[in-house]
Order: C-alpha cells, then structure tokens, then sequence
C-alpha cells in the first residue's frame, strides 16, 4: 500500500511540476494506455502510464536534442515500475520521433517477475502534432536487466500516447 502511495504522489509531483514552466512551453506530460509484454501470453496486462518531459533542459549534442525524462507506469497486475533517464528528439515536419533510454525501479506485484528491480527501458515514440503542444502517438519499448538477476526475460510493451506541452 505504501508503494502505491509513493507512485501516485511521484505523478503528482510531476504534474504540478509541469505547471512551473507554463511561460516557456517546454514541458510536457505523456499520458499513455497500452499493452505490457504483449508477446507473453501468460503475463500479458493492460499498462497506464505518465511521463514528465523537460525540454527545457536540453542539449544539442552530436546525437540530436537530448533532454531528460521521468515517469511511473503501473499494469493491470500491480506491476510497477518508476525511471528516469534521457530521450533524443528528432521533428520531420508534423512527425517526431523520440527514442529514449529509461533507468528504473521494477517492483512485480501479480505481474511478470522480470528478475531484478533495477531494469531499464528502451523505448521509441512515433507521433503526430495535432496542434501546437498537443501530441498523439504510438510507442514501443523493451524492459530488460542486462542479466544483472539470475534470469532476463525482459518485456516488449506497445503504448498509445497524448503528449500535451505547457
């Protein structure tokens, strides 16, 4: 109970968060719905999840514009899973592209046991501009621990997503 406390304050904070850069139209919030490690059929589950995106922190690097990225999904079974990491972000026209990479916190609830807490996601994000900070895409990610634990099966998940930027 004290971990869905935690999780739920966390996506508070990140969305009062978001607020504070309302004058630079920088900052955004992901909502996401979609479907965790959907090629096991066992363990398959309804995903829900939020991301706060601070692109008021970029860097222009020789891989793009980089900028840091937090958020919190839970499933279906009361897996969850808490990271932070960067994300590269790529416009071609009303398209974006952004692939990410997202250290985090895995706790396995009823859900999938993925062999270690620390796990880390490999995601990309194909959207659209709907209109000026207002997003909606699709995504694809891979949880895995390296083989830090003693088994990796990792999880392939699909999302939907609404972006919307303040």
């Amino acid at each position: 109970m004290r971990f869905k406390f935690l999780v739920v304050n966390i996506i508070l904070c990140l969305f009062f968060n978001s607020f504070s850069f309302a004058d630079e139209k920088r900052s955004g919030i992901n909502f996401y719905t979609g479907m965790f490690d959907f090629s096991d059929d066992g363990k398959r589950a309804t995903i829900y999840g939020i991301e706060h995106q601070n692109e008021n922190l970029y860097r222009d690097t020789i891989f793009g514009r980089i900028s840091p990225v937090t958020g919190a999904m839970i499933t279906a079974d009361s897996a969850t899973y808490v990271y932070t990491g960067i994300e590269a972000n790529y416009s071609l026209g009303a398209l974006n592209v952004t692939p990410s990479f997202t250290p985090g916190w895995y706790r396995q609830g009823d859900g999938k046991d993925l062999g270690h807490p620390l796990e880390f996601k490999s995601e990309v994000q194909l959207s659209l501009d709907l209109s000026e900070g207002t997003n909606l895409g699709m995504s694809y990610n891979h949880v895995s621990n390296a083989s830090l634990g003693d088994k990796n099966p990792g999880a392939n998940s699909y999302m939907f997503n609404f972006l919307k930027r303040f």
